[in-house]
């Protein structure tokens, strides 16, 4: 029996609910800011789920297509040429000059072998890499010689970044939508939702509101109390505004099972929360979110 318990009671874990941190995002990493999404700002985690592209680790993944040395073939004027170097150098040790001439021919006859050797890599040279070969360096040098050159990447389109000021009614916008959007996941309403938060973020809570149904549980987040928000960054780019916040709040945060019985939190105690919320609006319209991410 005593070996039996540590496996039931692993047994009734499992069939628990997993609602901590059920209050909208579940307690995750989510959304875009951005070209600053997969860049986070002080005290908060990384973005783990969005739908920006990360071009973060493009450096070493863009050259990875076209191979090193190793895995080219070489070409045919190339290992023509170095035979010819090769029993060149050969023939100059042995005392027969690069082509076998004997060493009767002197000074006239060494010049004469290193005018052909010149002329025999320029006709190389050209046939193979259909231009005569490039004597200074640099980048023209080496396209001209037809070695792949990685592809760039696009400029963002609404030129740079720029920084934002952030207004009194902009903050008062964002207490606003922090307790709009707690209200309306509570209520499970996702046309309210729709109103206060980007696309991507209204999948993501539509997401997660189906799956806490799908195991027979509902979260509620009551009576929000903002304590504290700063400003993390602000800023202009491609047409919108970006504003990263850093909130701490307490709030009532309890989940109940469908018979009405609480499974995870509590209806009377406070929990204190900091998370950092992204909002972004496109003039002349109003803040919605954008991003959640936990502070570290």
């Amino acid at each position: 029996m005593r070996r039996m318990l540590p496996i039931l009671l692993v047994g009734l874990l499992a069939l628990q609910p997993a609602a901590a941190d059920a209050r909208p995002g579940l307690g995750g990493s989510m959304g875009s800011r951005g070209s600053s999404t997969w860049s986070s700002p002080s005290g908060a985690a990384p973005i783990t789920r969005s739908m920006t592209p990360n071009y973060g680790n493009y450096g070493n993944a863009g050259y990875g297509n076209y191979g090193g040395y190793g895995n080219r073939r070489p070409l045919f004027g190339g290992g023509m040429l170095a035979g010819f170097l090769g029993g060149g150098l050969l023939g100059m040790m042995l005392g027969h000059g690069f082509f076998g001439f004997g060493g009767g021919f002197g000074f006239l006859g060494l010049l004469l072998q290193l005018a052909l050797l010149f002329w025999l890599a320029r006709w190389v040279l050209t046939r193979v890499f259909g231009g005569a070969p490039a004597l200074a360096g640099g980048a023209a040098g080496f396209a001209r010689g037809g070695f792949p050159q990685p592809p760039r990447p696009a400029a963002r389109a609404g030129g740079p970044r720029q920084s934002l000021s952030v207004t009194q009614s902009d903050y008062q916008q964002f207490t606003q939508l922090l307790m709009g959007i707690q209200a309306a996941w509570s209520r499970q309403d996702l046309a309210g939702l729709q109103a206060m938060t980007t696309p991507e973020m209204v999948g993501y809570f539509n997401e997660q509101l189906s799956d806490l149904a799908s195991r027979g549980v509902r979260n509620e987040v009551r009576d929000v109390r903002l304590l504290q928000g700063d400003l993390s960054e602000a800023w202009s780019e491609s047409g919108r505004d970006y504003a990263t916040v850093s909130l701490k709040f307490s709030i009532v945060d309890v989940t109940f099972d469908r018979a009405g019985h609480v499974v995870d939190g509590s209806p009377t105690e406070r929990v204190t929360v900091t998370e950092f919320w992204t909002f972004v609006r496109r003039l002349p319209g109003h803040w919605i979110l954008s991003a959640i991410q936990q502070a570290r």
